[in-house]
């Protein structure tokens, strides 16, 4: 019984190890040796800048479309021009969108003027204006093309095979039979996991951090990496804190201190 145990970690072991492989080398052929320029400020937006990412910029960095649209709808509602509820709905109070980005919100609110936030998020994600946004950071070498992305879920993959070949070592160490050398038993499980935590003290020391929206240069350009570059607004400024929406493009809707915007990102909007 314990043989069956320990092919089922090393399988495990052995796939998931292949799969962060894989994960690299594609990281690797789009990240490139060569460093590209970086993208020009598009000249439509509320937030482009003149030198250094726009909101929208480090937004899609630090986590793709998704944290870019939770961005474009908490300016906007600091701006006034949008009301969105704890309960997870969105409502126009100003139809007039300042960039392309903003545009896109309002034509995926719709013509009643309300919508539920997940429904806007998932719409702005497909839309146009967001995809140029991406464009432009992989074009100048900054984001992740679609197929090098995957990498933060691979490293968990390896976290999972490591943790499932310590349950089967377990398991197999609890069924042996009377008489069964339970020591030697357990020194065949350390194979699989020294394939797996091998390659996560490999990949935590070439790859780390994870991302699957920035690459090396991209992470170095956002704040708190060398050679970044502070973000300045261009006109028209925002009139929303700028501090609230930098820490919302870098970490997400959980630093958000406002609860109620907190809850409106987090809401279903059943």
């Amino acid at each position: 019984m314990w043989l069956l145990f320990l092919l089922v970690a090393c399988v495990a072991a052995a796939l998931s190890c292949a799969q962060l492989c894989r994960a690299a080398v594609a990281v690797a052929r789009a990240t490139g040796p060569a460093p590209r320029p970086a993208p020009a400020p598009d000249p439509d937006s509320a937030d482009g800048s003149a030198t250094g990412l726009t909101l929208y910029e480090m937004a899609y960095l630090s986590g793709g479309p998704r944290r870019l649209a939770d961005v474009v709808l908490v300016l906007m509602a600091q701006q006034r021009r949008l009301l969105l509820a704890h309960t997870g709905w969105a409502t126009v109070v100003d139809p007039v969108g300042l960039d392309p980005v903003e545009r896109a919100t309002l034509s995926a609110i719709g013509p009643d003027g309300q919508r539920r936030i997940p429904a806007i998020r998932e719409a702005l994600v497909a839309d146009e204006a967001v995809r140029a946004v991406g464009d432009r950071l992989v074009a100048a070498g900054l984001a992740l093309p679609a197929a090098a992305r995957g990498l933060r879920n691979a490293v968990r993959q390896v976290q999972g095979a490591t943790v499932l070949a310590l349950l089967c070592a377990a398991a197999a160490y609890a069924t042996a039979p009377a008489g069964e050398d339970r020591g030697q038993l357990l020194i065949w499980f350390t194979l699989p996991l020294i394939l797996t935590l091998g390659t996560l003290a490999v990949a935590r020391f070439e790859l780390h951090p994870y991302s699957d929206w920035a690459t090396g240069a991209g992470e170095e350009r956002l704040p708190g990496r060398p050679g970044f570059t502070a973000f300045s607004p261009s006109s028209p400024a925002p009139v929303a804190p700028l501090a609230s929406l930098m820490t919302l493009a870098l970490h997400g809707p959980r630093a958000l201190t406002d609860p109620t915007l907190r809850a409106a990102l987090h809401s279903s909007g059943a």
